[in-house]
């Protein structure tokens, strides 16, 4: 496999140009938070107005952007480029608790749900709504503010999947017989369902409260002539994930682990008929020259017991490492292609700054 570093970075910067919404995507631990925060500070150098956020709730954005914290609502970054850069964090019980308040029919309405303990339980605790209220909060940036530029960056490769499926998996659920069942307006609920339904309601109480039952029935109830917005905001948060403006940037490390993870992300996408747009490689050993492991090898032996020999033993490592590392990409960049391969190789410090992610940046788009 070929390496044109110039060309892999040019197609990069012209992804970025047309793009209006970056979601990088991978296995933990491959600098996906990072190559998140260096793209939205390239979107803001052209003078765009750009805003990055995380799904994770580690610090690492914050961090990276050498910010103290990062709240749920985009916070500006002073900087010297012509645009303008913000940075969020996701939290999900005030992502949804914004959308009960867009759809809620009245101020009434909104502050029954609000109040329930159900309705708190699985605001923050159930499974999926992370990830669906990512994709509400993106769907928010993208529509309901002026940013030019989204980018995100999403849970580990895995999870990230949810991330994806968190559209379609609400649909599904709000057409799903009980759900609709529970929902019967002008009835009372308990009698719009079936017997067999009231005698599983019935054990499920005597094991987690009769009170939590109520809880769950009050919730179904106030929550009556909201689903058709959610259900038409998940519509629409599907088509703007397959929108050409759109791009997903898979990020991985060299390792054999991530670029096989980051090979089931792609082969998913695809499934998913969304294409892979560019694929961005932290921390690859670099090549001194092309000398192959064997050649440095040999001439270390020649060598033997000099300083330069010592150098041509450590070349002949860093080529051996280089080359595997080459060898693990070959299979993730066919699945991927032809989207460009970045490759960013190891820096001599973390990445905890501005300066930092500049750094990373030189190596992303020269």
């Amino acid at each position: 496999m070929s390496i044109d570093a110039t060309a892999e970075a040019t197609g990069l910067r012209d992804l970025m140009a047309r793009s209006n919404i970056v979601v990088c995507t991978g296995s933990g631990g491959g600098g996906k938070t990072t190559t998140a925060a260096v793209l939205a500070l390239e979107g803001a150098r052209p003078g765009r107005h750009t805003v990055v956020g995380t799904l994770d709730p580690a610090k690492r954005l914050a961090d990276a952007l050498g910010l103290e914290g990062l709240s749920d609502t985009p916070s500006e970054i002073a900087g010297d480029w012509p645009g303008r850069l913000s940075a969020l964090m996701l939290d999900t019980k005030s992502t949804f608790d914004g959308l009960i308040a867009k759809y809620a029919g009245s101020p009434e309405q909104t502050e029954a749900i609000l109040a329930n303990r159900f309705y708190r339980n699985i605001s923050s605790a159930l499974s999926g709504t992370q990830e669906y209220m990512a994709m509400e909060k993106l769907y928010e940036l993208h529509e309901e503010h002026d940013f030019d530029l989204v980018v995100v960056d999403t849970p580990p490769t895995r999870n990230a999947l949810d991330f994806l499926d968190a559209p379609r998996n609400i649909t599904r659920l709000l057409d799903h017989r009980l759900f609709r069942l529970l929902m019967a307006p002008t009835r009372g609920i308990v009698k719009a369902l079936n017997v067999a339904a009231q005698a599983f309601l019935h054990t499920v109480s005597k094991v987690v409260g009769g009170e939590a039952i109520d809880d769950a029935m009050t919730f179904f109830h106030a929550f009556e002539g909201m689903e058709q917005g959610f259900r038409e905001r998940a519509g629409r948060v599907l088509e703007l994930l397959s929108d050409d403006r759109t791009a997903f940037v898979l990020v991985a490390s060299p390792r054999r682990d991530t670029v096989e993870e980051a090979g089931y992300f792609a082969e998913r996408l695809g499934e998913a008929d969304i294409a892979v747009r560019a694929l961005i490689v932290n921390r690859m050993h670099p090549r001194f020259g092309t000398e192959t492991a064997l050649a440095a090898r040999e001439r270390a032996v020649t060598l033997a017991g000099t300083d330069l020999g010592g150098l041509y033993e450590n070349l002949a490592d860093f080529a051996l490492v280089a080359s595997r590392e080459e060898d693990h990409l070959r299979g993730l960049a066919a699945k991927v292609a032809p989207a460009p391969v970045v490759r960013v190789p190891f820096l001599a410090s973390d990445v905890h700054d501005l300066g930092g992610l500049t750094a990373v940046g030189t190596h992303l788009f020269t």
